[in-house]
């Protein structure tokens, strides 16, 4: 299972980014602001976000064609216990638990599907920092250490687009350059199961070869996230403020931006901090602020983790299973 020094260093981070969103505040106020909160308004914004999970598994089946045709309908499942996964366990181990799910269900390799996983992550990531350029003019007043988290966001994201879309376009390069790595550094007990990863993980990008296959999962990636940010518009007007829709898509890219970060399960403090700074930003009263982004976060959270639990019983699987999924990664390479 996870590292016991990563757990900490979630929680450590975690706790860090809490102090410094809620130091200074009235928590009375905000306690107060969520009593008279128009929860009625989490309904749309509900039905709106699970409309962002279909587009998710619309997008994850097509980075999949490549290696197998599996159908949304079977899809879903597996993408909602994923996301389930990610929201109570640390270090976004329903990623892992996604893939062994797959492998279980469909018999696609576990390194593969992880590298379409990764994929998705690294669009998801770009389309953050465009809805962040997109909205930042609006904001230039936006504190130092948010706009930090942007400069990094655009090196590690950016990076890795220039990374895999070379990977993807040249997998025999890439072969002769990682081969002789391994041969090189690595053991000779442990040469053969690498190779074995890595030529696995190769394939699982074979979606970034076709130009037009980039434009759909980018395209896609963009819709998605419109319609998660169409979520925080809904549950604002369930609270007394008012921001532009383009502060919303600021505070969007920069709040998931964050949440790459090592954390509490649930994305605790990665999530609620910068949320909180960018709204504050915006001249919105810091307690109000901050019910808002509770009541928000509370609001992504809950709905997929039960059906992700629902689907998981449904599917016949346990919480053991995610020390398998953390497990199947190497022991799959064994596998003839």
């Amino acid at each position: 299972m996870l590292k016991r020094w990563q757990l900490w260093l979630g929680l450590v981070i975690s706790a860090v980014f809490l102090w410094l969103a809620l130091r200074g505040l009235k928590l009375e106020e905000v306690i107060a602001d969520m009593r008279v909160a128009n929860y009625a308004w989490l309904l749309p914004g509900i039905a709106v976000y699970f409309l962002a999970v279909a587009g998710r598994t619309w997008r994850w089946h097509y980075l999949l064609k490549p290696l197998k045709e599996v159908s949304i309908r079977k899809l879903f499942p597996v993408v909602a216990i994923g996301y389930m996964g990610n929201n109570v366990y640390p270090a976004r181990a329903g990623e892992f638990l996604r893939a062994y799910v797959l492998k279980r269900n469909e018999q696609v390799s576990v390194s593969a599907s992880l590298a379409t996983i990764i994929v998705e992550k690294m669009f998801d990531g770009l389309v953050m920092l465009l809805f962040v350029f997109v909205a930042l003019p609006t904001a230039p007043f936006l504190p130092a250490d948010l706009r930090l988290i942007v400069v990094l966001g655009s090196l590690v994201f950016f990076g890795a687009l220039v990374v895999f879309l070379f990977l993807a376009a040249r997998p025999a390069l890439a072969a002769r350059v990682y081969n002789p790595l391994i041969d090189h550094l690595l053991p000779e007990r442990f040469r053969q199961r690498v190779r074995e990863l890595l030529d696995r993980f190769m394939t699982g990008l074979a979606a970034l070869r076709d130009v037009k296959h980039i434009f759909m999962i980018f395209f896609t990636s963009i819709v998605i996230w419109l319609l998660e940010t169409m979520k925080y518009w809904f549950v604002m007007h369930a609270f007394n403020f008012e921001v532009s829709f383009f502060t919303l898509m600021l505070m969007n890219g920069i709040v998931n931006l964050a949440t790459t970060l090592p954390a509490a399960p649930g994305y605790i403090g990665t999530f609620d901090g910068p949320g909180i700074a960018v709204l504050s930003a915006f001249g919105v009263n810091p307690e109000v602020a901050t019910a808002y982004t509770l009541v928000l976060h509370a609001a992504l959270w809950l709905p997929i983790t039960l059906l992700g639990v629902y689907y998981m019983v449904h599917q016949s699987l346990h919480w053991s299973d995610f020390a398998k999924a953390t497990k199947l990664k190497d022991a799959e390479a064994t596998a003839p």
